[in-house]
């Protein structure tokens, strides 16, 4: 097996002038182009970025799917590598035939046909983005983006270099949501003028950390990436990173956003026109800078006047809560456990509807008419193993439409939770224009939109011209 070091990037980085954008000249020397077009009967050669806690769902799930080769793994802690190679043994799993520490070098091998990326949301678009310019098709994991600018710049390689991109947003593959979606279309209860999203999870403290020295195995400075360069410490590291504005996008980009694509997707919308959310951070005197608890409002024009807007609210809770509309798991655990309240309420002139998340159901159900008598309902399995199924089936036939969660429809989505959380940070309504995806009047929002407020730190930034 060939390992990286994660220190020898000389080669690459000479020829790469340390930007994304000569990873497109790379490509179109022949250096890092894809393999032939996949057959239906070859083999896909998948590597997975990340592994400390998604990644590792994608490594078990691309095993499961046939004719597909976990073939290359890419993690910036090695004490998370050499166990994530142990488990793998244990479950009789086919080891890679490659690690790697620099996603660069993994990028420069032509054996690879697409990357899986589960890594910190600041590297997401990142690697998407460099994916596509060395000619790997890419999934990516849930958001798509840390911000909305290099969201945009997504969408734009893989229409660039003609790659699929599939987002991590596995309701859309849910037979429960699927059906469910159609039912709202089809006016199982009238005509529907907004969605609740409701995003319930127990989170405790994270408490404070102290500064303390890099773990052994550790390559802080990549595992950083485009963010900057802070002193070390556990609450900014596993896990916990989803909480810090430099890494995260707190629990609505994080649980959140499923249930925000799905709003979106059930109210049959796409960008708002207008965006406010508030919040804080409460209970809890601790590291965390996201909030802990959000109420987001997104309003949207749509043909017909006024009269015609729909709207979406959306809430983000961290401590106790109650069931709504038969949403949530029924009784508190031994540990104190439970209680989450995970999915959406459609509300229509005939009744409403509530979809769960696949962790608290994956069911939908529907009351009708004004003495709310039950209507359908529907449970099946969860659905993240055919959304990664599809991917695949996209990645040997190519047809983009087949794509079950595009990148396209990541980027609105996700936009959606920039916009609230930049309405938070501002303390402001924010007006936004579909057509130019920008705030209406409000430099200093589209510049929070672009760059988070942080920047890039180079050579991890965004290109302009992807």
């Amino acid at each position: 097996m060939e390992k990286d070091s994660g220190v020898s990037r000389r080669e690459f980085l000479k020829t790469s002038g340390r930007t994304g954008v000569s990873l497109a000249a790379l490509s179109a020397a022949g250096l890092v182009a894809p393999r032939e077009i996949l057959g239906a009967n070859d083999r896909v050669r998948v590597a997975v970025c990340g592994l400390h806690n998604r990644g590792w769902d994608h490594v078990r799930y691309y095993n499961k799917v046939p004719n597909v080769q976990v073939a290359a793994l890419c993690e910036v802690d090695d004490n998370v590598l050499r166990k994530r190679l142990a488990d793998m043994e244990k479950l009789g799993l086919p080891k890679p035939e490659k690690t790697y520490v620099d996603v660069r070098r993994l990028l420069e091998d032509k054996g690879i046909d697409a990357i899986s990326v589960a890594t910190p949301n600041s590297w997401h678009s990142l690697m998407g983005i460099w994916g596509c310019q060395a000619g790997k098709d890419v999934y990516v994991e849930k958001p798509c983006s840390h911000n909305w600018w290099e969201g945009r710049q997504l969408v734009l390689a893989a229409q660039r270099y003609d790659r699929v991109v599939q987002h991590g947003t596995q309701s859309r593959y849910s037979r429960s949501a699927i059906e469910a979606v159609q039912r709202l279309r089809q006016g199982l209860i009238g005509d529907v003028y907004l969605a609740r999203g409701l995003c319930f999870k127990r989170r405790n403290t994270i408490g404070r950390a102290r500064i303390e020295p890099v773990p052994a195995g550790v390559n802080y400075d990549l595992w950083t990436g485009p963010a900057p360069l802070e002193p070390f410490t556990h609450n900014r590291f596993h896990y916990n990173w989803h909480w810090f504005w430099d890494f995260g996008n707190g629990d609505l980009g994080n649980q959140g956003i499923h249930q925000v694509d799905n709003a979106r997707w059930g109210l049959g919308v796409g960008f708002p026109n207008k965006v406010s959310a508030i919040g804080g951070h409460f209970m809890f005197d601790d590291d965390q800078q996201t909030p802990n608890t959000l109420n987001c409002a997104f309003e949207f024009d749509m043909p017909g006047g006024p009269s015609k807007r729909k709207m979406i609210e959306f809430e983000v809770r961290h401590w106790i809560t109650n069931r709504e509309a038969e949403i949530g798991t029924p009784a508190l655990g031994s540990h104190g456990e439970g209680h989450n309240v995970v999915g959406n309420i459609f509300y229509g002139t005939n009744g409403y509807m509530s979809m769960a998340d696949e962790d608290v159901g994956n069911q939908y159900r529907a009351w009708l008419g004004q003495d709310v008598k039950p209507g359908p309902t529907d449970q099946r399995a969860p659905a993240f193993l055919q959304n990664v199924a599809n991917f695949i089936d996209v990645v040997r036939s190519r047809k983009m439409e087949d794509l079950n969660a595009p990148i396209t429809e990541a980027h609105i989505s996700c936009t959606l939770m920039h916009l609230a959380n930049a309405s938070y940070r501002l303390g402001r309504t924010l007006n936004f224009d579909p057509e130019t995806q920008q705030v209406t009047n409000d430099d200093e929002a589209n510049r929070l939109l672009r760059d988070a407020w942080r920047g890039y730190r180079r050579p991890f930034y965004i290109p302009e011209d992807v």
